[in-house]
């Protein structure tokens, strides 16, 4: 049977549900709701089911208001629902509140039962009404929300998306007679498309938007909570051991290598060490040689890598440049610009190449909080792994900014070694989907320790040294990384 059942004026069934109930088969929650599970509260159940209740207690009701939108109570258990009369009902958990209007029109979607929800435009023009009451006892979403949810409209789909919604808006409103509604959508549309004066634009992701900046806030809101984890955390600090020049260089190659590696990039080592001693790339394989040449480049350079952005137009002039000599050589990826079209690894979707801008400048507010240079330097390699701001070379020069971060303090780098290619890619990735800093945090910091043994006049006890710490084996050989 269904966990539950609603009280019925057929006579054969009201018997049946009237010797459940002496047979304690069932047991009454709330008027004409009765349920069997026995196990849990009225209130749990109710919750749980009360688009069902809704559609079968109350044909025709349409889900409405920013219920529409959150499909769920508010933080104080109100649900909001368009019928024929005002009133406030009581459930086990939920307060339904009734608000007298018009019934399901064209375009609202039929859900259980006789519950209908409201189409996207009639639940924005209902969530722009006048109301006296606020947070989630309120009817409507905040106009921040709105912008919020619009915004998202316009990033997904377009200019022409968000013309469609106002072209619909614009007719319901005359049916719903809610056109000073719809005058505010207009404004609030206008105003994100840059026609109409920004003042009128509540939320920061709107305003942004309306300058020119617009960003991905769900990657803000990861970016924020990665910010707090390393804001309230100590680290160990690793020195700069590698203080001679070719102590330097010979960290500096094997950096290259592994970040070069860690992309695909797969060379033998002492071919990779002859092209950086020659300059001269292997003739088959003239781009992968200058990939590690480029890379080379950079983190060989102690001058170049103690340069950090001050600004937020800094970052951006500051990734560009170091992108340029990255993927010199590959004039076909564009170096030095950023994405024009949007990229993709497997099923992570990055940054829309309309927000990098936006989004970098966006969590460049946090970077500036930061103070200890571990964190400084696991969030600023986070930031631009995640956004991806160039169409390639994005996992290197994200490597090379963190590693930046470090030097300008004089603190060791980081190498990812091949051996921890698979750590350190799934705790990016877990951080992207279950918003969970941790295990990156926890990776880094290992591979940082791990990097400041890492030093060494020469090269070819480093290279054993490596050899000896399972640095070179690939993740599915079953081995792991070795730290003295």
């Amino acid at each position: 049977m269904s966990e539950i059942i609603f009280a019925s004026s057929n006579s054969k069934d009201a018997y049946k549900i009237s010797k459940m109930l002496q047979e304690k088969r069932i047991r009454k929650i709330s008027p004409r709701i009765y349920s069997t599970n026995f196990e849990e509260a009225p209130s749990a159940i109710v919750k749980r089911n009360i688009l069902e209740i809704l559609g079968n207690l109350y044909p025709e009701a349409v889900l409405s208001h920013r219920s529409a939108f959150e499909f769920k109570p508010t933080a104080t258990n109100k649900l909001f629902v368009t019928y024929t009369y005002t009133k406030k009902i009581k459930l086990p958990g939920i307060t339904i509140n009734f608000l007298e209007g018009k019934g399901h029109i064209d375009g609202d979607n039929k859900m259980i039962g006789e519950l209908y929800v409201a189409s996207e435009p009639r639940r924005f023009l209902e969530n722009l009404q006048i109301t006296k009451k606020t947070g989630p006892d309120s009817k409507a979403l905040s106009i921040p929300q709105i912008e919020e949810k619009l915004d998202d409209i316009l990033r997904i789909k377009g200019e022409e998306g968000l013309n469609s919604l106002r072209d619909k808006a614009k007719d319901l409103s005359k049916i719903l007679n809610m056109q000073k509604e719809y005058e505010l959508l207009n404004k609030i549309i206008g105003a994100l498309f840059t026609t109409k004066p920004s003042k009128i634009l509540k939320s920061d992701l709107a305003l942004s938007r309306s300058v020119g900046l617009p960003y991905d806030r769900h990657r803000i809101e990861i970016f924020e909570i990665l910010f707090n984890y390393l804001h309230n955390k100590v680290f160990q600090e690793h020195p700069e051991n590698n203080l001679t020049p070719n102590s330097f260089r010979n960290f500096a190659f094997f950096e290259a290598y592994f970040s070069n590696y860690i992309e695909g990039t797969v060379f033998e080592v002492a071919e990779a060490k002859e092209i950086i001693d020659t300059g001269v790339p292997l003739p088959a394989r003239s781009g992968d040689s200058h990939d590690i040449l480029g890379t080379y480049q950079l983190v060989a350079n102690r001058n170049e890598m103690k340069i950090i952005p001050q600004v937020e137009n800094g970052l951006l002039s500051l990734l560009q440049a170091r992108h340029k000599v990255l993927l010199s050589a590959r004039t076909d990826k564009h170096p030095g610009e950023f994405k024009v079209k949007n990229n993709r690894a497997g099923d992570t979707h990055f940054v829309d190449f309309n927000l990098v801008r936006g989004t970098l400048t966006r969590g460049f507010n946090y970077y500036k909080i930061l103070t200890d240079p571990f964190s400084r330097a696991a969030y600023m390699m986070f930031i631009v792994s995640e956004v991806h701001p160039f169409e390639d070379g994005n996992g290197r020069i994200a490597r090379v900014m963190m590693n930046a971060e470090l030097v300008n303090r004089n603190q060791c780098k980081i190498i990812i070694p091949t051996v921890y290619r698979e750590d350190y890619l799934l705790t990016l990735k877990k951080l992207t989907r279950d918003k969970d800093p941790v295990p990156y945090v926890e990776m880094l910091s290992k591979a940082h320790k791990f990097s400041s043994y890492l030093s060494n006049e020469d090269y070819d006890e480093l290279y054993k040294y490596l050899v000896t710490h399972n640095a070179f084996y690939e993740p599915d050989e079953g081995r792991h990384i070795i730290i003295d």
